[in-house]
């Protein structure tokens, strides 16, 4: 196995070194209409984020009498976002599996970094849709979702409207996998279809795990190859948290109309 740092180790095809990130922006208040708002770029991979706040809780929440808030997400990939045009949802008559899949581990990881009872009875609606997939959208709607709630609390934290922000910390995920036996962190999307071990990792600013995505593509993998993907994928939480404050302070700093 080619290590990460190993002189050996051949650049990527956007010629990248095994250990580093995509070109990373990220453009707040980019959706005026909603609390809160992110376009987040990983490479070709593009993202709208939104972070929108409703005064109501779900019925059960009433009915249960459980204080505080909620947070739920909603996925979707846009038809253009793919070589092929890929139908919408409500087409086909029922939510495709992997969205459903994706935006439940959106809604757990920011459910992790948010204090629903500093919320209050409202609701927060994050909303991820794909602009252009390669590869991460997963990843890519975690991280920018996190901007766009952390903005959408600021503002709401401006007017009054919320006492201080419910962001406990902040999240970031980011993919690894190994692709031709070299570990790799942040997969575009002719890596991830090549890789022989795939992973997604959630973690907080203080790089505590909020959840691990991984499994072999047709293939096993070791404990030296699991502890490369590891020190990978906190090497580019530890990456992207920072943009992430990068991005906060300039959408504080500059707020929506």
């Amino acid at each position: 196995m080619t290590m990460p740092n190993s002189p050996f180790a051949a650049l990527r095809a956007d010629n990248r070194q095994p250990d580093q990130l995509r070109p990373l922006s990220f453009t707040p208040h980019f959706a005026p209409h909603a609390t809160g708002s992110v376009l987040a770029a990983f490479g070709n991979t593009r993202v709208i984020c939104s972070a929108t706040i409703q005064p109501d809780i779900p019925r059960w929440m009433k009915e249960q009498k459980v204080p505080g808030g909620w947070l739920t997400a909603e996925y979707s990939m846009l038809p253009y976002s793919t070589l092929d045009r890929k139908p919408r949802d409500i087409s086909k008559g029922k939510l495709d599996g992997r969205s459903s899949e994706i935006q439940r581990l959106i809604g757990r990881a920011l459910r992790a970094a948010i204090d629903l009872r500093a919320l209050g009875p409202n609701t927060l609606w994050i909303d991820c849709d794909v602009l252009q997939a390669d590869g991460g959208t997963r990843t890519a709607s975690i991280t920018g979702a996190c901007i766009a709630s952390a903005l959408a609390f600021e503002r709401l934290v401006r007017e009054k409207k919320l006492a201080r922000s419910p962001m406990k910390a902040l999240v970031a995920a980011v993919s690894v996998g190994v692709v031709g036996g070299v570990p790799m962190l942040d997969l575009a999307y002719t890596e991830d279809k090549e890789a022989s071990v795939d992973m997604n990792l959630v973690m907080t600013e203080k790089l505590e795990f909020v959840e691990l995505q991984g499994s072999g593509e047709e293939a096993v993998f070791t404990d030296g190859e699991l502890e490369a993907l590891l020190t990978l994928g906190r090497k580019g939480v530890r990456e992207l948290i920072t943009a992430q404050q990068t991005a906060i302070q300039t959408g504080i700093a500059t707020p929506a109309a």
